[in-house]
């Protein structure tokens, strides 16, 4: 038995018509990826160009602020002129403070020099002795006062092996100190451990080296030894243990200086 279509077939016009209306809704879905909306999906399209600089203004709105640049730190209780004086070159610095410009008492404490962050301290404050009327900054031999300036560190010495300098280390009998110094204290083992101070004298030699570029009136043989109780000539003098920490500590690749004065003084 044959089965008749309950839709009736579409003749003519009518039938055109549907064509274009069927034709119409295929060519709408088929073109969805080129409306307003999708436009610049594929790469250089407009739409994309527009978020990407959306997005660029986001970024720089919250951008982090660079932080402010960090201010080196200078070694306290000098003032500018002493501060002037310590060459750029140097790493390490050795700063003796006197209590007043006629005490033989100081304080002597150790900084290191961070190229970013500047100075900082890198010892406790050791108590020390120096020329028993104090300080000068025109020192003459036989004043008994020590130099005021900043003088480089270059050579070390003594009486007893060296105990591990980084400075040249000139190791002799010649380090002899005898008799008593200015209250009565034994003066033996005052040289054991020695560092020239460079004032008046040729680096890079002995401290026993006894040429005084300046001449001889303007003294010299002012060095760093172990305290024998009591005021010096002119030099500065330590406990025994700090002198052996100080040989360990300064090293010749750091340019080391001594930063030397009353505490008035090395605050101009």
């Amino acid at each position: 038995m044959s089965v008749r279509s309950l839709r009736p077939a579409l003749r003519g016009p009518r039938q055109v018509a549907a064509l274009l209306v069927t034709g119409l809704l295929l060519t709408g879905c088929a073109g969805t990826t080129d409306t307003a909306d999708n436009v610049g999906s594929a790469p250089g399209g407009t739409a994309s160009a527009a978020g990407d600089s959306d997005s660029s203004e986001g970024s720089a709105e919250g951008a982090v602020p660079e932080e402010p640049a960090v201010e080196p730190k200078e070694i306290e209780g000098l003032g500018p002129e002493t501060r002037s004086r310590i060459p750029q070159t140097a790493g390490q610095a050795v700063v003796v403070r006197g209590a007043d410009a006629d005490s033989d008492r100081s304080v002597v404490m150790v900084y290191e020099r961070d190229p970013v962050t500047g100075w900082r301290r890198t010892s406790g404050e050791w108590p020390a002795h120096n020329a028993r009327e104090g300080w000068t900054d025109d020192h003459v031999e036989g004043d008994l006062r020590s130099p005021i300036g900043v003088f480089d560190l270059t050579d070390a010495g003594g009486k007893l092996p060296d105990p591990g300098s980084k400075l040249p280390y000139d190791r002799g009998r010649a380090f002899e100190a005898e008799g008593t110094g200015f209250e009565g204290e034994s003066l033996e083992g005052t040289f054991d451990y020695v560092i020239a101070i460079n004032y008046n004298r040729v680096p890079g030699t002995t401290p026993l080296d006894w040429t005084r570029p300046l001449g001889q009136e303007k003294g010299g043989g002012i060095w760093l030894h172990v305290d024998h109780g009591g005021p010096t000539q002119g030099c500065v003098a330590l406990p025994r243990p700090r002198m052996r920490e100080l040989l360990r500590t300064l090293d010749p690749a750091k340019r080391p200086v001594v930063v030397m004065g009353d505490a008035a003084s090395l605050t101009l």
